[in-house]
């Protein structure tokens, strides 16, 4: 079925949350309303003591008493008073934001229909500071307990953030598999995060999301190395931790964490241990990731991994880095070739890439083709190329690069190795203190990778040639020499993914026309070297399915595309019944889905094509 093109000159309306959320979307959490709510700290790798908060009547664990429709309103939630919202108000509204940067909410969408759940789930929730030995930042963690825990069948499903979001920031993922059928759920930000900090007013976020400055009685989620810097500072960028290479142990701690958690809410049934209580970690990109990650790590705390479309590097794959990179200089003139309209800038785009010798061709439909086919060699398909399409709309391709090459070479604030920085910003772009509205919304609406919550991207010049000089900097530090590029490589080196623990069970899901992370440089090798080490590996390839399911409220992408979120789901479903009734997991698949074709048409059970 011949699909509509995405015409990248045509203007994109809103849809189910802005452009902040392909990066990461905020997340908040809720505080202790008196001091006898705030446990000790105990444990060695928390730094902070444990916040419970009730969450039943109007309010909920799994959609903060909003319910579909409420997750579907254009509008978020609001604040009393913008600039001092209350934790509740932080928690709802973060809530709302990450449910709607990962989930297709879209009426005809299928959502709470042929899948998912949005049914009201009592409980509490459990939350602190940890950290991984080693580290200058701690992690956010927090755990759900659903008033219907199943003390009998004991079970924790762990879930890190995707992309940079916040610690709430797979709800969409885990809550609705996990909360109704009696698990608890343990979260957490993978030392990622919204925890920005205003290096100009000294000011951070609190464990309750709210705004203030350091103390020793309520410790802030990050503060930056005392420098020069101004502006704001981006935990993910400016930790000094490469805190990608600790996601493993990030999920590991979510877990202990959760049965501490669990030991405080029903005492009279503990202890909770690993070997008495079954352990899923689940997550989608970095957290697919990361959970890839947490199943290296050696013991028998973990019983089993479901992984969509994860952001992991095996040795002798492309690493994120280096593809993305490459496609912020080179998609936006190769689109084109495939028959996609161009954006406003990309004949100039071409004309530089040419003149700097990137591209050959003296016709800009030469450049195009030469940009094009140069993808291609690299082991870029056209299927991955039209869903990347998005990324150069929204000049998601550099927002990523500036922050992950910040992190992975341990720069500090005002470090940046190609002279970034971020900070808020009046129309023009020129950097401007933050206001207190601003601040006081960072764990409700930020993505954790600016631009977004008031937070933007300040470029070191914006001299007319500065765009293309700027991304060949970025793109340097993979390619290039230097010590710069030898700290970034160094840390691309730290993440690289080894092979999971031998007997257990993991499934991994990708949608064959992922083009944020193409399976050809992410799942299908990692399956590759398990399968060929004997590791207990199942690999489902989806056809049709991108990496953004909360952009098929998009018509243009609703009639092209399909949810992952369904598979991973399903593939929490057929692990589930394998630790608990035997059941075999299923075989590797590629599954043949069917597109809806009209923006209008609903989804359909059949379309999905769900193996069963």
């Amino acid at each position: 079925m011949k699909m509509p093109l995405l015409n990248l000159s045509a203007p994109i309306r809103p849809v189910v949350g802005a452009v902040v959320l392909l990066a990461g979307c905020a997340t908040s959490v809720p505080h202790a309303t008196s001091a006898d709510d705030m446990a000790p700290t105990s444990g060695s790798n928390l730094v902070s003591a444990i916040a419970v908060t009730e969450h039943r009547g109007q309010d909920d664990l799994l959609t903060a008493g909003l319910g579909l429709d409420g997750l579907r309103a254009m509008t978020p939630p609001g604040f009393a008073d913008p600039a001092a919202p209350t934790p509740a108000e932080l928690r709802r509204r973060a809530v709302w934001s990450n449910w709607r940067g990962i989930a297709d909410l879209a009426p005809g969408g299928g959502y709470g229909e042929l899948y998912g759940n949005v049914a009201a789930v009592p409980g509490r929730e459990f939350q602190a500071l940890a950290q991984v030995p080693g580290a200058s930042q701690p992690h956010r963690v927090l755990v759900q307990v659903p008033d219907n825990f199943d003390q009998q069948a004991r079970c924790i499903v762990v879930a890190p953030a995707s992309g940079s979001r916040g610690v709430l920031g797979a709800i969409a993922v885990a809550g609705p598999w996990a909360l109704p059928k009696g698990c608890a759920v343990a979260y957490t930000d993978k030392g990622n995060g919204n925890d920005y900090f205003d290096l100009d007013a000294g000011l951070g976020v609190r464990l309750d999301g709210t705004i203030g400055a350091p103390s020793a009685d309520q410790p802030l989620a990050f503060v930056p190395e005392p420098g020069t810097g101004s502006g704001i500072a981006v935990k993910h960028a400016h930790s000094r931790d490469n805190p990608e290479a600790d996601w493993g142990r990030h999920v590991k701690q979510a877990a202990e964490f959760a049965l501490q958690s669990l030991d405080q809410a029903f005492p009279d049934a503990a202890p909770f241990a690993f070997d008495n209580t079954t352990v899923i970690a689940v997550g989608v990109s970095n957290g697919g990731g990361a959970v890839l990650r947490a199943a290296e790590l050696e013991g028998d705390w973990l019983d089993a991994v479901v992984a969509g479309e994860p952001n992991v590097q095996v040795a002798g794959a492309r690493p994120l880095y280096d593809y993305m990179t490459e496609a912020a200089l080179l998609m936006p003139c190769a689109l084109p070739a495939l028959g996609i309209p161009p954006m406003p800038t990309a004949a100039a785009h071409c004309a530089a890439l040419a003149e700097a010798g990137l591209v050959s061709g003296s016709t800009l439909e030469q450049q195009q083709k030469s940009a094009y086919d140069t993808l291609r060699a690299n082991g870029w398909t056209d299927a991955a190329m039209r869903a990347g399409s998005i990324s150069v709309a929204f000049d998601l391709w550099r927002a990523v690069a500036v922050t992950y090459a910040s992190a992975y070479g341990r720069h500090g604030v005002d470090e940046h190795p190609c002279g970034y920085s971020f900070a808020a910003q009046e129309k023009d772009g020129t950097p401007r203190p933050a206001t207190a509205a601003e601040r006081a919304a960072w764990t409700a609406d930020g993505g954790g990778i600016p631009p977004g919550a008031g937070v933007g991207i300040i470029a070191p010049t914006t001299d007319a040639t500065a765009p293309l000089a700027q991304l060949q900097c970025l793109r340097a530090l993979w390619i290039g020499e230097g010590a710069n590029a030898d700290r970034v490589r160094a840390g691309i080196e730290e993440i690289r993914a080894g092979l999971p623990r031998e007997g257990l069970p993991i499934m991994v899901v990708h949608g064959l026309d992922d083009g944020l992370i193409p399976p050809a440089f992410s799942s299908t090798p990692y399956v590759a070297a398990a399968q060929a080490a004997e590791r207990d590996v199942r690999y489902w390839q989806v056809r049709n399915a991108q990496h953004f399911d909360a952009f098929l409220g998009l018509p243009v992408y609703g009639a092209q595309y399909l949810p992952l979120l369904p598979y991973v789901y399903e593939a929490l479903d057929r692990t589930w019944e394998h630790l608990h009734d035997g059941t075999p997991l299923p075989a590797d698949a590629v599954i043949e889905t069917t597109p809806r074709g009209k923006s209008d048409a609903p989804l359909e059970a059949a379309d999905l094509a769900i193996p069963r």
